[in-house]
């Protein structure tokens, strides 16, 4: 597969989006997870898979660099589960929108994607790894004995949440990708 500069440069750009999103991860993972998921979403449809599994790839670690996540620390097993989970919603747009030919194929692409990344993560991490490894989150917390309030939190942020940010990425990219769709079929 040859990338070209401009393909390069578009994810390039993508990430920069997703990067500058998560310096408001303090603010409300409401704003920053769907503008994650958004530019996973349309990187994939702009430039590619890979261009999407390299911004799946990359966002955890940049996230944890910029927040300094204590559960991540602890943890860092979750770093491939998450990177795992945005992998599944880029290979699910992907797959809906080039291999399957019914209409509406994004819609349901997105909407597959955004569940199976939820599942996914519901169960690796809440199920597996904060059950297997939770109790070593005590050591890299300001306050040890908020360790149950950080678990019961993390199992909703995992899951729950996961779906929520992923939907409403998708609804976005969706917004976006109809416009743009037609801007870069015309520059083509």
């Amino acid at each position: 597969m040859k990338i070209s500069t401009r393909q390069l440069i578009q994810t390039a750009l993508l990430l920069a989006i997703c990067i500058a999103s998560q310096f408001f991860k303090n603010l409300s993972v409401y704003l920053t997870g769907p503008i994650v998921n958004t530019t996973i979403i349309i990187a994939v449809l702009a430039v590619g898979l890979w261009s999407g599994l390299i911004i799946s790839i990359i966002a955890p670690v940049t996230a944890f660099f910029i927040s300094g996540s204590p559960l991540m620390a602890a943890i860092p097993l979750m770093f491939p589960a998450v990177m795992a989970g945005n992998a599944i919603l880029a290979v699910c747009t992907w797959y809906f929108q080039t291999r399957l030919g019914f209409p509406h194929r994004l819609i349901a692409g997105l909407a597959a994607g955004s569940l199976l990344k939820a599942a996914f993560m519901g169960i690796v991490i809440v199920l597996i790894l904060l059950p297997a490894f939770g109790g070593n989150v005590g050591s890299h917390l300001p306050k040890p004995e908020a360790l149950p309030m950080v678990l019961a939190t993390a199992r909703i942020t995992f899951s729950i949440t996961q779906l929520i940010t992923a939907l409403t990425g998708s609804v976005l990219a969706c917004i976006i990708w109809l416009p743009l769709q037609k801007y870069l079929r015309r520059g083509e």
